[in-house]
């Protein structure tokens, strides 16, 4: 009895698979980093504190407001005025998708992140506060940057 030869074949893996992969991390990726950037503006530059220090938790669906230099308020990379309706009509919006997330026992439970601009006015620092507490919204969060010492 004769055995007849195996021929050898190379075995080669699909990569098809493994592509598909990397371009659904990269463009999770992509979106992930659109989101983070709404919460940081270039236009606003944080004053420097001594007190200031990292927050010890994330906080759970917070509502980020940044004021510029000149008084007027981001939301959502909008620019609108602390008196002008839009921002009023937002906030109103801000709260009830809020109330969504969180489940109508845990609305008060909303922090709202301000990050005002070092040259904004404080009385327009003020009014916005007083906005947001006539929209419902009681937890606040001023951002400043660390002072790091020697400089």
């Amino acid at each position: 009895m004769r055995l007849q030869k195996q021929k050898k074949e190379d075995a080669e893996g699909d990569m098809t698979p493994m592509i598909d992969i990397v371009f659904q991390l990269i463009a999770f990726f992509m979106v992930l980093v659109n989101f983070t950037k709404v919460d940081a503006d270039d236009r606003v530059k944080l004053p420097s504190s001594a007190l200031a220090k990292p927050p010890e938790q994330k906080l759970k669906f917070p509502v980020t407001l940044q004021m510029t230099a000149d008084g007027m308020v981001i939301l959502g990379g909008d620019l609108m005025d602390v008196e002008s309706p839009d921002l009023d009509n937002r906030l109103i919006r801000e709260r009830r998708a809020a109330g969504e997330k969180v489940g109508p026992g845990g609305i008060d439970e909303v922090p709202v992140i301000i990050r005002a601009h070092e040259l904004a006015p404080t009385g327009k620092v003020q009014k916005l506060i007083t906005l947001c507490q006539s929209k419902g919204f009681q937890r606040f969060r001023l951002r400043a940057k660390e002072e790091t010492k020697g400089g």
